[in-house]
């Protein structure tokens, strides 16, 4: 297996926190601690084929590898203390199926793909097999909830990736408060983080502005939820000398009869931070999106705009926060480009096959520069999943994605990718 890099005091923080949380819980847990407890092994086998052979990369006529990945988890209730202690676990392994040197390049696997410069290093050979782990402790008081150590953060600002074979993960403190009715409040302060087909931890990377990287990554944020069908949200957020961004959020669902409509509003503002590594940054990102749902059926139509004079920056491998079309391969999220979007989603459980649900969408985006004139691009993404609903297998999932994308800086893409999930619960 690859050997992890050296790392910052974050995760050697997160391992002795463990230990002690483990010599206290033998003398103060409580049967909380144990029953509360979870664990479950996921099996990931992943395939994935991209035909690069009309785009703008002619180096390398298509990227495709498969790869099985297991996914280990454990979460341990709180002992019965003033302050109550648990802790999580989380250990991953990615194991090579099929690959090439000439075929290399999919982010399942390391070793093939650099992201500091070129997108393949000088030895494009993917890893036969990787391993990851991290480790967290957590403190409850009430209904706030401290975590040191490796993060699985689902905060708009800082929403842990989760695309490829192995999940993306920070290393740092989180504090999730819940004490008002209606309302809850986050903070964390992120320092390293585990890349989806690295093995090692590494400074952060800014998405759209690759080489430009910091140890700090800072956010506080709240939502209010006055009730179930509406909410609005406003978090900030800081990458240490890179950038800083504010995202204003609003959405709200309204039942009218058999059909239920909802709007979701998205404003998120960044500019650049300190030294600004990435140079001056003028991101003015505004997106919505409108759903109507009846039965079985699901239609939903976006847009999005970018009225500054930089492409967004962002957590790189994260979601896109406050992007409504981001979706499989692009983002739509450059200089001064406006895009929309058109989903329709249908479940066939209504039509006599539960665990059957699908999706197609096309998003469009122009009106952004490219060698001094005006540039277009689209995708279009078909997404089938089933998930057995009964019997010794019930759970398991077999989705397929496949995207066609075609733009003036990509060139002409084809992508498909087969995933079949299984998860084991353990405890």
């Amino acid at each position: 297996m690859t050997q992890s890099p050296k790392t910052s005091g974050w995760p050697r923080i997160a391992k002795n926190t463990c230990i002690l949380a483990l010599g206290i819980a033998p003398l103060a847990a409580h049967a909380d601690f144990f029953e509360d407890a979870k664990a479950s092994l996921t099996m990931r086998n992943f395939y994935l084929n991209h035909d690069l052979r009309d785009s703008e990369a002619p180096a390398q006529s298509k990227i495709e590898e498969w790869a099985q990945g297991f996914i280990l988890k454990g979460e341990s209730g709180y002992t019965n203390t003033p302050i109550g202690v648990g802790f999580d676990v989380y250990a991953g392994v990615g194991v090579k199926l099929d690959s090439s040197p000439d075929r290399s390049g999919s982010a399942l696997l390391p070793g093939a793909y650099d992201r500091a410069g070129a997108p393949r290093n000088s030895d494009p050979r993917s890893h036969d097999e990787y391993s990851e782990a991290t480790a967290a402790i957590k403190l409850k008081y009430s209904n706030s909830v401290l975590k040191i150590g490796g993060q699985f953060t689902t905060v708009p600002l800082a929403s842990a990736g989760d695309a490829r074979l192995l999940p993306q993960f920070f290393e740092g403190a989180t504090l999730d408060i819940r004490e008002l009715e209606n309302f809850s409040f986050g903070l964390g302060h992120l320092r390293q983080v585990n890349y989806r087909e690295f093995s090692g931890r590494r400074d952060i990377q800014t998405g759209n502005y690759l080489g430009a990287t910091s140890d700090r990554f800072d956010y506080l944020g709240g939502t209010w939820q006055p009730e179930p069908l509406t909410a609005m949200s406003v978090w900030a957020g800081r990458l240490e000398d890179v950038y800083q961004q504010q995202l204003y959020s609003v959405s709200h669902q309204v039942p009218v009869g058999e059909w239920s409509f909802g709007l979701t509003l998205n404003h998120l503002r960044s500019s650049e931070s300190g030294s600004a590594k990435a140079g001056d940054l003028d991101s003015r990102l505004t997106s919505g999106m409108a759903s109507a749902s009846r039965g079985i059926h699901t239609l939903r139509l976006g847009y999005q705009y970018n009225a500054g004079d930089s492409a967004l920056p962002f957590l790189h491998d994260t979601d896109a926060p406050g992007a409504a079309n981001a979706i499989q391969g692009l983002r739509f999220d450059r200089a001064g480009e406006r895009s929309w979007q058109a989903r329709y989603d249908i479940d066939f459980a209504g039509l006599g096959v539960p665990g059957l649900v699908a999706f197609v969408r096309y998003v469009r985006g122009d009106n952004f520069e490219v060698a001094g004139e005006e540039g277009k691009e689209w995708e279009r993404n078909v997404d089938v999943s089933y998930t057995m609903q009964s019997g010794p297998l019930r759970g398991l999932s077999l989705r397929w994605r496949n995207v066609e994308m075609q733009g003036d800086v990509t060139g002409r893409r084809d992508e498909n990718r087969l995933i079949l999930a299984y998860t084991i619960p353990l405890l």
